[in-house]
């Protein structure tokens, strides 16, 4: 796929993620992403990364399984990335944070994660 100037088709590839990732099903978003897919969390001190469509599953399942809830901020692209900004909240406590896709093929091939201590 060639990236798109204005990021449309990247922008659409990350809001079905988005959309599967909201309701928290594992198989929409694992549909949502590439074979070789990379996912980059928030572990100090530099994010774990998980690669692959096994492992990445794995992260999602284990972080689906707490209480929390992502509400997306703002959205926007540049070709074929894709920077959205989010707000963690769990009990009593919240962090914000940033996620930077990568899109290929119409899929997300890559999120890296970082948030605000």
């Amino acid at each position: 796929m060639t990236p798109h100037p204005d990021g449309a088709a990247a922008l659409a590839a990350v809001a079905r993620f988005n959309d599967a990732f909201d309701r928290r099903d594992v198989d929409a978003v694992m549909a949502a992403m590439t074979v070789d897919c990379v996912f980059e969390d928030t572990a100090p001190p530099d994010g774990t990364r998980h690669v692959g469509q096994e492992d990445v599953r794995a992260a999602w399942e284990k972080l689906f399984s707490g209480p929390g809830t992502f509400t997306t901020e703002e959205v926007f692209a540049a070709g074929d990335r894709v920077v959205a900004r989010w707000r963690y909240e769990w009990g009593d406590g919240h962090v914000r944070g940033v996620d930077v896709f990568t899109v290929r093929d119409g899929l997300v091939a890559e999120k890296l994660a970082y948030v605000k201590g």
